[in-house]
């Protein structure tokens, strides 16, 4: 160790004239080692002193197996082995250190070796893009569990937009993260803003992007059938690069420490109108850290760059099949919903939006249209003034309907009430829900059987659609 109090003494006895010799014999050291001492102290006040050094290099159990390391590193890259693996193989070659919370020190010089040999990928820098006025928006879902003083704790759907220049911002409590909900948020919030952006930016969530193809986002058509409604380009970020929508993620942050925290909520209802208030009153007219202005005030001169909103607004309701059952309903999000008379065992298209549903007959023609059913509602049948009895099929109409699959039906079901005279309505009924699974061309092939064997339980009808339904007659 440097001894400050040797160096100085001998120093300044030498700067007085006294020779190396008289200063060895007088602090007792070697000649050689006032030698150096001298030859320093002359060095550094001619070229200066290096502050910090490199510290010594202490040898490691690690030293004869670093090149066994590397050998495997550079032999197993797809996929790359991993560092347990790694010290498994060193191990069966001798190396004695350990890889347990015994010997953390042994682990620690195993794995931060091989961190240094596989080389660490530093985390890019972020960089916030600032866009013209009206150039761009961006929206994206954030989840939450709320424990509401009336309800309990549930799970709760924020979906957020924001105008990347004003930071005038829309947030929505949501039921889900279906295409349908973003698109009539979406809706939503161009109605709250005034406007529409050129472009629109999102993660690479399923209701905008179907998947990646060649380097290069494919669009949801809906998604961008909505977009070209409105006259904005859809934008993505690239995956697993959620950095590049800082612009809605950091606005999220705010509403957990600004809005969420330190409130209490009765129920969703109450959320909703507390978050309606916070939107208007608090966030729209706060001083923005990185503008430095009101969000209302820079949207006042974004709003002449914003695409007007269009007369009617895009239809984003969802369309599906239904099956009318045997109660004469069909089944939408856990509620039935009554269809007129005569379509049971039809599949009907259905229209459904956030305000009402819309049952059609296979023709496409409008049947009925009843309010969506409020969430919690007991009675789950929509449409049925009191309780009656299931609705029932005359013979005539079972028989009209029957005859309409064509001449080999016709003489089936004649035969079918020949031989089941008192029960013959009961096999029609079973005959015509055949038609739900089956294409009416099998059911006709089934039935020619049927007859040609002088078969005339249904039962055996299906079993004859189970096996062959689809197949040529």
């Amino acid at each position: 160790m440097k001894d400050e109090s040797l160096e100085n003494n001998i120093v300044s006895l030498s700067n007085r004239g006294w020779s190396e010799r008289r200063l060895a014999r007088e602090f007792a050291v070697s000649r050689g080692r006032v030698r150096r001492l001298l030859y320093h102290h002359a060095a550094e006040r001619e070229n200066g002193t290096e502050k910090i050094e490199k510290p010594a290099v202490a040898s490691s159990k690690l030293d004869l197996y670093k090149a066994d390391i590397t050998d495997l590193l550079e032999k197993y890259k797809n996929p790359p082995i991993t560092n347990q693996r790694i010290f498994e193989l060193i191990k069966e070659r001798g190396y004695t250190g350990g890889l347990t919370m015994v010997s953390e020190r042994c682990r620690t010089i195993v794995r931060d070796y091989i961190v240094t040999v596989r080389g660490k990928k530093s985390p890019e820098p972020i960089v916030c893009v600032e866009t013209a006025p009206g150039e761009r928006g961006s929206h994206d879902w954030s989840d939450y569990f709320i424990n509401f003083t009336l309800t309990g704790l549930e799970n709760i759907t924020f979906l957020s937009f924001i105008l990347n220049y004003s930071r005038r911002q829309y947030i929505e409590l949501v039921e889900d993260k279906s295409q349908s909900t973003l698109l009539r948020g979406l809706m939503n919030a161009f109605s709250y803003l005034e406007g529409v952006p050129r472009e629109i930016k999102s993660d690479n969530q399923k209701a905008c992007v179907d998947h990646w193809e060649l380097g290069r986002p494919v669009f949801n058509k809906t998604y961008l059938g909505f977009c070209t409604h409105y006259r904005t380009v859809p934008l993505t970020i690239h995956p697993g690069k959620p950095r590049e929508n800082l612009k809605v993620e950091r606005p999220f942050h705010y509403l957990e420490k600004s809005f969420l925290n330190g409130r209490e909520f009765r129920d969703r209802e109450d959320l909703k109108r507390q978050l309606a208030l916070w939107l208007t009153e608090y966030n729209d007219v706060r001083r923005h850290r990185t503008t430095g202005r009101k969000p209302v005030e820079m949207h006042v001169g974004e709003l002449p760059f914003l695409h007007p909103l269009p007369q009617s607004p895009y239809d984003a309701s969802t369309i599906d099949y239904r099956v009318v059952n045997n109660e004469s309903c069909i089944q939408w999000d856990g509620y039935y919903y009554v269809v007129p008379r005569g379509y049971i065992y039809e599949s009907c298209p259905v229209r459904v939006d956030d305000k009402q549903i819309t049952v059609y007959s296979p023709l496409c023609h409008p049947l009925v249209t009843h309010p969506i059913a409020e969430k919690g509602r007991k009675d789950r049948y929509i449409g049925r003034t009191s309780r009656v009895a299931q609705p029932r099929i005359e013979a005539a109409e079972l028989a009209a309907r029957l005859e309409a699959f064509g001449t080999p039906m016709q003489q089936y079901i004649a035969e079918v009430k020949r031989y089941y005279p008192t029960s013959y309505l009961h096999h029609w009924k079973r005959l015509l829900s055949l038609k739900v699974n089956y294409r009416v061309e099998d059911i006709l092939a089934a039935v020619r059987r049927a007859s040609k064997h002088h078969v005339y339980q249904v039962q055996s009808v299906e079993n004859f659609l189970k096996i062959n339904a689809g197949l040529p007659d």
